[in-house]
Formats: C-alpha cells, sequence, structure tokens
C-alpha cells in the first residue's frame, strides 16, 4: 500500500466512521473527518469519539455538513482525496417513520455532493455505507448481494438502495469505482444508543422494561465492529472493475459493466433475539424485565448475510462469536458511564 495515501472519512464522529478512521490512522494513512455533530443522539458521545481520534497525529477534523455542497467542494479541492468513504448518513429504521425528511436531505441530497465532490476531483475509490434494510420483503436467506432487492419497506432502506443506484450511474457515466457495503447491525464499544445492545443494557441496569418486538421472534446478523472495519480497510484496496462476463439479458445486481461493487458485510451467524438478551443479562448478571410486543412497522424478523462475495475479495470474513463482542461493550458501557 502507498504511504500516506490521503483519505475522507464522512460521519467521522459517527460510530463506524470513529472506528474506521482510528484503524486508518494506524495504517498509515493521512485521515480526513467530517461530521456535522447533529443532535439524534447524545452529541456527547460523538464528542468523545472525536477526542479520542484527535490524539491522532495523521487524523484532521473539519466540522462539515453533506448537505454543504460548497464547503464539500472546497475541501475536496484543497485536500485532493485519493480514497472517500461515505459512512455519514440518517440511520435508523423506527426514526425513518416518523421524520422522512431527514433521510432525503443527509442520505439522498448529501450523498449526491458526495458524488459530484468525487467526479470533479477524481478520485480512485469510493466506498459508502449501504445497509441490510435494502433487503426488504425479501426472504430468501441468506441475504445475497446477487439477489434483486426492489421491495424496500422504510424509508431508511429506500435511501440506501437510492444510494446504490447513484454510484452505479457515477460509474457507468463516469468510470467512477465504487463499492457499496450492506452492513448487517452493527455492535461493539462507542456504539448507537439509539441500537438494541444499548438500550437493552441501559434499561438492565436501571431495572426498566426493554420491549422485546415480534414476541421474541427474531433473529440478527450481529456484526462486531472489528470485524466491520477490517472488512472495510482491506476492501479499500480493492477498487472495483468492470465484470467482463455481466450480462445485459440477465444482469447480476452486485456486478456490473461498469466498475461497480455490492457487498455485504455481515457475521453470517445470525443470533434468535431471545438469546441476544440472555447473553446480555449474563454478562451484567442482571434480568431483563420483558415487555412483549408486536413486530413493529419496517422492521424485518430475520437477517442473515451471505459474506462469500467479501471473502473472495478480500480473504477476510466477519467471526467475532456475539459471547465475546457483547462483554467487551458491556466492559466499555461500564467504563464509560462509570458504573461499578
Amino acid at each position: 500500500m502507498p504511504s500516506k495515501k490521503r483519505i475522507l472519512v464522512t460521519g467521522a464522529a459517527g460510530f463506524i466512521g470513529f472506528h474506521l478512521s482510528r484503524k486508518l490512522c494506524g495504517l498509515d494513512y493521512l485521515v480526513t473527518g467530517i461530521d456535522n455533530l447533529n443532535d439524534y443522539y447524545d452529541p456527547n458521545l460523538k464528542h468523545a469519539r472525536l477526542n479520542l481520534l484527535k490524539q491522532e497525529p495523521s487524523f484532521d477534523f473539519k466540522p462539515i455538513d453533506l448537505t454543504d455542497r460548497e464547503a464539500l467542494s472546497n475541501l475536496f479541492a484543497e485536500k485532493r482525496f485519493q480514497v472517500v468513504v461515505n459512512l455519514a448518513a440518517q440511520a435508523g429504521v423506527r426514526y425513518s417513520l416518523v421524520n422522512p425528511h431527514a433521510y432525503l436531505e443527509s442520505n439522498m441530497h448529501g450523498f449526491l455532493n458526495v458524488l459530484e465532490a468525487c467526479r470533479h476531483n477524481p478520485v480512485e475509490h469510493l466506498v459508502y455505507a449501504s445497509s441490510s434494510s435494502v433487503y426488504g420483503a425479501n426472504r430468501a436467506m441468506p441475504f445475497s448481494v446477487h439477489h434483486n432487492v426492489d421491495h424496500p419497506i422504510s424509508l431508511y432502506a429506500a435511501s440506501k438502495k437510492a444510494n446504490e443506484l447513484m454510484a452505479h450511474t457515477y460509474s457507468a457515466l463516469y468510470g467512477m469505482p465504487t463499492t457499496g457495503l450492506r452492513f448487517f447491525t452493527v455492535y461493539g464499544p462507542y456504539g448507537r444508543p439509539d441500537m438494541a445492545l444499548f438500550i437493552f443494557t441501559k434499561a438492565i441496569l436501571e431495572g426498566k422494561p426493554i420491549n422485546v418486538y415480534n414476541h421474541g421472534k427474531m433473529s440478527r446478523d450481529f456484526t462486531y465492529i472489528d470485524d466491520i472495519v477490517e472488512s472495510i480497510a482491506r476492501l479499500i484496496e480493492k477498487p472495483p472493475t468492470p465484470n467482463p462476463n455481466w450480462d445485459a439479458k440477465a444482469p447480476d445486481p452486485a456486478t456490473s459493466f461498469a466498475p461497480y461493487r455490492i457487498y455485504n458485510i455481515g457475521n453470517n451467524q445470525p443470533v434468535p433475539l431471545v438469546r441476544f438478551i440472555e447473553i446480555i443479562e449474563e454478562k451484567l448478571g442482571k434480568k431483563a424485565i420483558r415487555q412483549h410486543m408486536d413486530l413493529q412497522d419496517g422492521d424485518v424478523p430475520e437477517t442473515y448475510a451471505d459474506v462469500e462475495d467479501l471473502f473472495r475479495a478480500v480473504d477476510f470474513r466477519p467471526a467475532t462469536p456475539i459471547e465475546t463482542g457483547v462483554g467487551r461493550f458491556i466492559d466499555w458501557y461500564k467504563e464509560y458511564y462509570n458504573i461499578k
């Protein structure tokens, strides 16, 4: 890998962006991070992540919102990035049911600004976050990048599917190498407070009930954060090339005649929700008060990633056991919130 490659990480104060930026600094990249530090969840957690990142000598932070086209264009012109990893987005399936406009602003307008900046300041590779939520109404398991995904069931999922379509357009029109990553239920230290592990841990410790959706008949392909960032770091150095076998009469959704690829990043080990709760209870030494609920709109009962394409591309597949990952999160949670 060439030394001191210039890389932009958007959403650098976010959960994945923070961990990825730290890893890339350790791999001799010059990392510029941007984030708008919004209040979708506790900004103090974002600032805590950012304070750790600022200790890295090869990290530089700019408080920029992706919807600020002029600021973004000026940054690209100044820094001449070779690689861009777009992780900034309005996250959350359930929040998209109550505040849909936030998803168009960040996930659509913001991503278009990134694409245009990459087009006018050519980069070697654009890597961007998609989501397992794009599988929507699909029920063929495990979810494969070669499956059609035209039936989203939340606006969040639709915005991520739109990102994949937008990226393909720029790959086709301008030869821009783009790689979309469908993340499966990412968890770990410094995780998001709106995710189940954080919510359950906090409630159990406080003696409050937890909502168990679909009466516990759910499973998720929980993927530990270190496996996520290892996958991204390896894929950064694997810009896609056109698939010479791509057939317009039987199109493969994961590849293209253009330099475009889609990968799942999941643990390939779906865990039942009831088992997930049991592991948290075991690590905390305290039982949960369970409140059974119906399946929420926009939610799916099961996720399960086929990661064979990822393994073939970078010789790596996520494999951190859920017991190990949950234990690390709870150790972090207790230390961060000073819980004895």
